[in-house]
């Protein structure tokens, strides 16, 4: 009776301690859609962007990101 329950307690332990990859089912490659560029999407509101971009415009897009950032360097704004 004991050596059952030993073999059963070791076996249930084992099978516990099985780690299996989890593999989803299907083809294996991306099907979503591809990312655009940042400068490809529309601009945001004015109130919101600060400066003005024009969609396509990676240098317009490229200034005023480097603008926003610019805008929140404490030592930037403190010393201005």
């Amino acid at each position: 009776m004991r050596a059952g329950l030993l073999l059963a307690a070791l076996v249930l332990g084992l099978a516990a301690c099985g780690d299996r990859d989890p593999v989803a089912p299907g083809e294996r490659s991306y099907q979503g859609k591809r990312d655009t560029k940042p400068w490809d999407n529309e601009p945001l509101a004015v109130e919101y962007r600060g400066t003005k971009w024009n969609k396509g415009d990676q240098a317009g897009w490229e200034t005023q990101i480097k603008t926003r950032q610019m805008a929140q360097h404490e030592h930037k704004r403190i010393y201005q």
